[in-house]
């Protein structure tokens, strides 16, 4: 089907363009639709789970396989595993425990590659969905089994993140926000905006990557009003290759859970201990927040209707840390420890005021508790590794290496009534990653040089779910 001449020449005034279904008589696609907008892809599914598969696989099915083709590189070269590994490992220990409502979903995404011209099945999705939770940490607990000591534990520590209430906010009702962190060549990809609606559970909004059925990086408002995101734990190590994967029960919990009890509920039974995060979580029905720090043996939670839970991947429980991690809480220098320091001064700077201006702020922060100064680098909320000289390395990120802060979300208790988020892609500081001068100083990076490309701060943007 051609867009008609008009709407390009719209999409060219306003910066956005709306892909039409090529096959409009499909009624799987009747009411599914697209809209690239500020370095985002907005897309609206709705309808059975081998539907909204089906409108997912077509509509994104350019940006599924360049995905794939990228974390075939990518997760060869950071576990030493390539795909058939992976191919083979979730065929057995994963398909058997993902639901069937899923299984369709995921059924789905291939027919609608599959109509694109795009030949892959649905082990591929399975292994896209779950690459954080095979990669980091599945391997390595495999290499730590067959030889105790061995595995290189570098569990990711990306992302900041907060959730506020009561007296923190400026109307006493929730707020909350988010910036993910990851190496550029995944992160330039985390730029869908998916708009799901189910014939069962929850309306869900969220972020996530192309052929993900769940957020991943973790920012999700549900219909349910329940209001989800994340940091991940530094250096945790522990998988249970017989748990459900941790991509399921977080689509899970966000469909379904009403509640907090409910979220927690249904995260930990089954909990494999892959992707072990501290959870936030709140609810504006009850305008209380939660946070459940997930290990594998330990998830404590805290919950308040008055104060403010930050996140920037350190464990807060002594007993997690010690049994779980082996992440060193006294090193003021490394780059979780140094955020910590820089949340809880923002939290005091903030309190009272905090709304979705401040949040947007916050998320941008660039200023580092260790250097009393400004800067790009490891230490500050919206960070950057690509330009810091020590790396990361607690997370594995050698000096200079391409990863960082990718882009930012922040929703309050009235936008998230509405399913309403603010969204910029790219480092919400504003600062650009250019790939050829950055490949011209660090040459050691070119293996990646195919796959990472710039990626340009867009400006803060307001997304909201369509119209019913």
């Amino acid at each position: 089907m051609r867009i008609p001449f008009l709407l390009l020449i719209m999409a060219w005034l306003t910066g956005s363009a709306t892909v039409a279904p090529a096959q409009p008589n499909d009624p799987r696609l009747s009411k599914a639709s697209r809209q690239d907008k500020a370095g985002w892809i907005y897309i609206h599914l709705e309808g059975k789970p081998k539907d909204i598969g089906y409108q997912h696989g077509y509509l994104l099915a350019r940006e599924i396989d360049d995905l794939i083709r990228t974390m075939k590189l990518w997760l060869a070269h950071s576990s030493g595993k390539d795909w058939s590994f992976y191919r083979g490992a979730v065929k057995r220990i994963f398909w058997s425990k993902v639901d069937q409502e899923y299984r369709e979903e995921m059924s789905g995404i291939v027919e609608g590659l599959k109509a694109k011209g795009y030949d892959y099945d649905v082990y591929d999705i399975v292994v896209l969905n779950g690459n954080i939770e095979l990669g980091q940490y599945y391997v390595p607990w495999l290499a730590d089994r067959a030889k105790p000591g061995s595995a290189d534990n570098k569990a990711p520590g990306n992302c900041s993140a907060f959730i506020a209430t009561g007296r923190y906010t400026s109307d006493g009702k929730i707020a909350m926000g988010h910036n993910s962190w990851t190496d550029y060549i995944v992160g330039e990809r985390w730029n869908v905006i998916a708009d799901i609606v189910p014939v069962s559970g929850n309306r869900l909004f969220m972020d996530m990557m192309p052929g993900f059925i769940h957020s991943g990086d973790d920012f999700v408002i549900t219909g349910g009003g329940i209001l989800i995101t994340e940091t991940t734990i530094t250096q945790f190590k522990g998988f249970d290759e017989s748990g459900i994967p941790e991509f399921v029960r977080a689509r899970k919990a966000a469909q379904y859970a009403n509640s907090i009890d409910d979220f927690i509920r249904i995260m930990t039974t089954g909990n494999n201990g892959g992707y072990a995060n501290d959870w936030l979580v709140g609810d504006i029905k009850t305008n209380e927040i939660a946070r459940l720090e997930l290990g594998l043996k330990n998830h404590p939670v805290w919950r308040t209707k008055d104060g403010i839970y930050t996140g920037s991947n350190f464990p807060s429980d002594p007993k997690l840390m010690k049994e779980e991690t082996t992440f060193d809480s006294t090193d003021a220098s490394n780059s979780p420890n140094s955020r910590k320091r820089r949340w809880q001064e923002l939290a005091e700077q903030y309190k009272g005021r905090i709304d979705a201006t401040a949040a947007r702020t916050i998320e941008s922060d660039s200023y580092s508790e260790l250097s009393k100064a400004k800067e790009s680098s490891r230490c500050v909320i919206a960070g950057r590794v690509d330009t810091d000289p020590k790396g990361c390395p607690e997370w594995g990120w050698p000096p200079f290496y391409p990863g960082g802060t990718v882009q930012g979300k922040v929703t309050t208790a009235a936008m998230a009534k509405d399913l309403t988020f603010w969204a910029h892609m790219g480092n919400p500081s504003g600062e650009d990653f250019l790939a050829a001068p950055f490949f011209q100083l660090h040459p050691e990076f070119q293996w990646q040089a195919e796959y990472l490309h710039d990626m340009k701060a867009s400006p803060w943007t307001l997304f909201e779910a369509k119209k019913r």
